[in-house]
């Protein structure tokens, strides 16, 4: 028996340690930024965003009210000088990255674009760091299908070899190099890790071509969801399991001897929390109480079949491991969506939810 000790450090302890600390969050606009912006905010940093403006209506940042409670900027991370002007605004001790152009089938049709803002991007950030000095932890978000698909259905560690079929897949293994590369070629970059989590879900996500929004839109509407890959097998989250721990990994890096964090992270579930679409597809119709699923045969762009994760190197040298099952995370996912329609706030809904996370992770593991 033991404590979870990664996320409730990243969380709880060391009392106050994100307080009043600047921090530079890319991507704040987007469903997993807005979350991790209402954590930091709550711990008392000085958060500074820079994103491009939601591109979803109802967003999360939105309903956080977070243009009102922090300095931010609405700027493409491609823009070397739009990069650069954010960092040295805001003068951050930590930086974490998630910027990106995050969807597969989007990638399909703008596959420049997505390279553009997943690789330039985050060059364009690593130079900024570099150039303003100040900066003392780097945390890149890549993904999990960062990982050359060998069809096999083999999980992947961080050994992996890097590739993706895909136009988004590969920009993450494009930008997992170049991370690589400037760790190596430039001291005078920040201690920066690469993380790679697993498929994320919880509420406040109404992005286009994702399951959970997809699934809360057709039981609004008391409609069919057509599945396009129903038995395609994913490793899923809450989404405040990964970002405990880049909170826990952009603390480390922070501290004397950083550098030994300075490296690629997978941030995955247990075993039991790998599943179908359709499985998890199912769990939350049943939670919502409302809509039907279908599938649809297509055809559709290739996408990887099954997506294993091994996280086993921050359960042994983080001590993180995941508070929440599937079970759990989809039922607190639907409740979010369910409390949201009837008109509860979102501050609220999430501090709730990171106040259950925060006693599961303290609990013996």
């Amino acid at each position: 028996m033991g404590v979870r000790t990664g996320a409730v450090e990243a969380l709880v302890t060391p009392p106050g340690a994100w307080r009043g600390r600047r921090v530079l969050v890319t991507g704040h606009t987007g469903f997993k930024g807005a979350w991790l912006c209402q954590i930091l905010l709550d711990l008392g940093a000085e958060v500074h965003g820079l994103a491009l403006a939601p591109d979803t209506a109802p967003s999360l940042f939105e309903l956080l009210g977070l243009a009102g409670r922090m300095p931010h900027r609405v700027g493409d991370i491609a823009d070397p000088a739009v990069a650069a002007s954010a960092v040295a605004a805001c003068a951050p001790e930590a930086v974490f990255h998630l910027a990106a152009q995050p969807l597969v089938r989007r990638s399909y049709r703008e596959p420049a674009a997505t390279w553009r803002t997943n690789v330039l991007g985050t060059v364009n950030l690593l130079q900024a760091v570099r150039a303003h000095g100040g900066v003392r932890a780097v945390v890149v978000v890549t993904s999990d299908k960062c990982y050359e698909d060998r069809g096999d259905g083999r999980v992947h560690d961080e050994t992996g070899r890097l590739g993706g079929h895909d136009p988004y897949s590969s920009s993450k293994a494009a930008a997992e190099l170049a991370v690589a590369s400037w760790r190596s070629s430039f001291p005078d970059l920040p201690p920066t890790a690469t993380v790679r989590a697993g498929n994320v879900i919880g509420g406040g996500d109404w992005g286009e071509d994702r399951l959970v929004p997809d699934v809360v839109r057709a039981a609004a509407a008391d409609a069919t969801l057509r599945l396009r890959r129903p038995d395609a097998v994913r490793p899923w989250q809450h989404v405040l399991e990964p970002l405990s721990a880049y909170m826990d990994i952009a603390w480390r890096l922070q501290q004397a001897g950083g550098g030994a964090w300075a490296e690629a992270w997978n941030i995955g579930p247990d075993p039991g929390a790998i599943a179908t679409v359709g499985t998890v597809a199912g769990l939350l119709v049943r939670e919502l109480g409302r809509g039907r699923l279908d599938a649809d045969p297509g055809p559709h762009p290739h996408e990887t079949a099954v997506l294993r994760l091994d996280a086993g190197k921050a359960r042994t040298r983080l001590g993180w491991a995941p508070a929440w099952g599937l079970d759990e995370t989809v039922r607190r996912t639907a409740a979010w969506y369910r409390a949201q329609a009837s008109g509860a706030d979102a501050v609220a809904l999430c501090q709730a939810d990171i106040a259950a996370y925060r006693a599961a992770m303290a609990a013996p593991a």
